[in-house]
């Protein structure tokens, strides 16, 4: 079973940001029944996966300066993500030759955020 396919517009959440973004598909792909479906590969940063505000993880270079020049205090820093690709997607749904991304995909960031779907506009269910 793929499980449920998501497509521009849904909502992405970060663990170590302070706002959802809107995932965001440039290529122009199959429409799953309104906004285009998305793949694994619809994780770069700032044009698929905006920002999220700010960013409160600690492994961030920028976090670390902010939090050190106010004696400890964490301080969040704009959060500009650093992503790899969406695991694991969907085993039987290609869209542009790569695997649909579905609504159990999740994605890193390199400052040790993990970035989930939290909802979406259209769910195309495939079973």
């Amino acid at each position: 079973m793929a499980g449920k396919l998501v497509n521009m517009g849904s909502l992405l959440k970060c663990s170590q940001g302070i706002a959802p973004t809107p995932l965001v598909v440039l290529v122009p792909t199959v429409m799953g029944q309104g906004p285009q479906a998305a793949n694994i590969m619809d994780c770069v940063p700032m044009a698929n996966i905006p920002t999220f505000g700010m960013c409160m993880s600690p492994a961030n270079p920028m976090v670390i300066a902010a939090t050190a020049a106010a004696l400890g205090v964490l301080t969040p820093m704009p959060c500009i993500p650093v992503t790899t690709p969406w695991m694991p997607g969907s085993p039987t749904v290609l869209v542009r030759n790569f695997p649909a991304l579905d609504a159990s995909s999740k994605c890193m960031c390199a400052y040790a955020g993990e970035i989930t779907i939290t909802t979406t506009d259209v769910i195309v269910d495939v079973g």
